[in-house]
């Protein structure tokens, strides 16, 4: 009998080993034991009270809308970010962890196949019902079957989620994927009450305030305006230790402005009180206002440890014209960063070279023997600049005469079957124009744009900047309803799922992504696969690396700048921490309204 016994475990399938703890990262130790007090980068001191009054500074520039999962309608994503709790929520100063809310724990096997959380008994949305695992069950299943595109691309790797008990939800991940990151996806997703939703229909835009378990309940509003979130007071997760020295002011108002000169005017008079500069003559010339002058208003450059993101012009290769890169590398020849930098931007910034920009991460040099194992088994898929040196711009001499740029970038069109005709302007074989129309919602960019195109008129471009209303600049995005546009892609300090989003071939297909140059490439998803997956620090940043070089050699934009920190100005009404965490800015979250400085400011001001 022993040994039938003993013969009855060693066949037995061996049980994985299961972690459970209070938060949980894609490699390493937590920074936070689980008896943490608070985050090192807040004041667990700070008093509450007071108003923020700031600019939104999302891509939208209105709002017609407050449900922000959705297709339909643009809503304030401010909504989502301070109205919604989740179960577990990011630490700022590590690259990739997050720390219990709504759960007070997770627990995950070896191979993270699935990932099991314990929510607190506490835990309510703002009518006082608790959040249960059935809420976290809808809310993944209503986001995957009725929300935007990119919740069903985010998601697409968790196959299901199971309430086990009132306190207890079990996230399976699909079989085959990449697990690595999935535990801290599922941590991640907004939890909706399914009892508010009942009756209502989730796929609609609505002006009916929406339901959260936040710190925020949604106030005043006027579409298109204004909107405001008022702190709640019975606001269940206020003391925990994620939220202490956080969530400070009672109101957060948010104004939206079509026009950037105008929201900049209304700062200077003080209609709002937060305002980042993204404008690198502003900053230089700008900030001269008596208000400066006289100490009235705060400027301070605040230091950002995170990836500069890949700002640039961005290629719509979803349209034939663009189809071949050497049309993308030509075209990309003819932005003079050089010029533009000394001319317009007073040397404030650097020229982003990487998608990774600002990042270890990022390619260098020639390839590692690492990186070629991850690329060649690809090539079919790619340039074959992929596997040399890692594709930097061409630096110009900064005097505007690009004669040397501008004749390789004729080269490389005449190769690509655009050729000069008599007129001057290039056409293809069919005898059709080259053309190039630049979509943006401001004239803010002109200055930049305006000598760009006239590099591109030298080569015979028929290039022209089109200047929309915020509405149908969103409506026109969401369809990727252009040629070229400017954006700016924030990357994590540990790619991963996010990824797919951004370059993946399934959300190129999905409206509202990401994915705004179109890119639908095997090899690209192959190597999305190989970070998702990587088991090791090392082995993922040789495959993100890898995944760069891949998507320099397809030149899909045409990189802009970039600087290491936040260009910040405010009315003296504020304090904060000593501590910056470093992958983000935390003014909304970790400052305070200062009374004293405050009443000061008000009797310089004359009340």
């Amino acid at each position: 009998m022993i040994r039938l016994a003993l013969a009855a475990l060693l066949l037995a399938a061996p049980v994985a080993a299961e972690t459970t703890a209070h938060g949980v990262s894609a490699f390493g130790a937590l920074k936070y034991p689980a008896d943490f007090a608070h985050f090192a980068y807040v004041n667990p001191e700070a008093p509450k009270g007071g108003t923020l009054k700031t600019r939104s500074t999302f891509a939208q520039n209105t709002f017609d809308s407050l449900n922000p999962f959705i297709l339909k309608g643009e809503a304030p994503a401010e909504v989502s970010l301070y109205v919604f709790d989740t179960l577990m929520v990011r630490a700022m100063d590590e690259a990739d962890a997050v720390y219990g809310l709504v759960a007070e724990s997770v627990t995950w096997p070896v191979d993270r196949a699935w990932a099991e959380f314990r929510l607190r008994p506490e835990a309510r949305f703002a009518d006082g019902e608790p959040v249960t695992a059935e809420d976290v069950v809808f809310s993944l299943d209503i986001l995957k079957a009725e929300g935007a595109p990119r919740y069903r691309i985010a998601y697409g790797a968790i196959e299901s989620a199971e309430a086990l008990a009132e306190d207890r939800v079990r996230f399976t991940f699909r079989p085959g994927a990449s697990t690595r990151d999935l535990p801290m996806l599922a941590a991640s997703i907004p939890i909706l009450p399914k009892h508010w939703w009942e009756g209502r229909a989730f796929g609609e835009s609505t002006l009916d305030p929406l339901l959260g378990s936040g710190p925020y309940r949604i106030g005043a509003f006027e579409p298109g305006r204004t909107i405001a979130f008022e702190r709640r007071e019975d606001y269940w997760a206020k003391d925990l230790p994620v939220n202490v020295g956080r969530w400070n002011f009672d109101r957060l108002e948010y104004e939206y402005f079509r026009d950037y000169t105008a929201a900049f005017e209304a700062f200077k008079a003080g209609a709002y009180e937060m305002h980042e500069e993204f404008f690198s003559k502003i900053w230089a010339t700008g900030y001269d206002f008596p208000a400066v002058n006289d100490g009235r208003v705060i400027s301070d450059t605040l230091p950002d440890g995170r990836p500069a993101g890949t700002q640039g012009y961005w290629f719509n290769t979803r349209r034939e014209k663009f189809a071949d890169p050497r049309v993308r590398q030509a075209l990309g020849m003819a932005f003079d960063f050089e010029w533009s930098n000394r001319t317009l931007f007073y040397d404030l910034y650097q020229r982003t070279t990487s998608f990774f920009e600002g990042s270890p991460l990022a390619a260098k040099g020639a390839p590692s023997e690492a990186e070629r194992a991850l690329l060649e088994p690809l090539m079919e898929h790619l340039p074959p600049e992929a596997l040399g040196e890692a594709f930097v711009p061409a630096v110009t001499d900064g005097s505007g005469r690009m004669r040397r740029e501008l004749r390789a970038a004729g080269v490389l069109l005449d190769e690509a079957g655009w050729t000069v005709g008599g007129d001057g302007k290039r056409r293809n074989a069919a005898g059709e124009l080259l053309t190039i129309e630049f979509l943006d919602d401001s004239p803010t960019f002109e200055r930049i744009t305006g000598p760009y195109i006239r590099n591109l008129e030298q080569l015979g471009v028929t290039a022209e900047m089109r200047t929309v209303d915020a509405a149908q600049y969103q409506a026109r995005m969401k369809t990727y309803d252009f040629d070229v546009t400017v954006a700016r892609m924030p990357m994590s300090p540990t790619p991963g799922v996010e990824l797919w989003n951004l370059f993946g071939a399934e959300s190129a297909a999905a409206e509202d992504t990401l994915n705004l140059s179109g890119v639908a490439n095997p090899a690209v998803d192959a190597l999305i696969e190989a970070i998702i997956g990587a088991e090791s620090a090392e082995e993922h940043a040789v495959a993100v690396s890898a995944l760069d070089r891949a998507l320099r050699s397809m030149h899909l934009w045409v990189p802009q700048w970039s600087k290491a920190s936040h260009t910040m100005a405010w009315w003296d009404r504020f304090d904060r921490p000593e501590t910056k965490p470093p992958y983000s800015r935390a003014i909304v979250d970790t400052w305070w309204f200062d009374a004293e400085k405050s009443a000061a400011l008000d009797a310089r001001r004359g009340g």
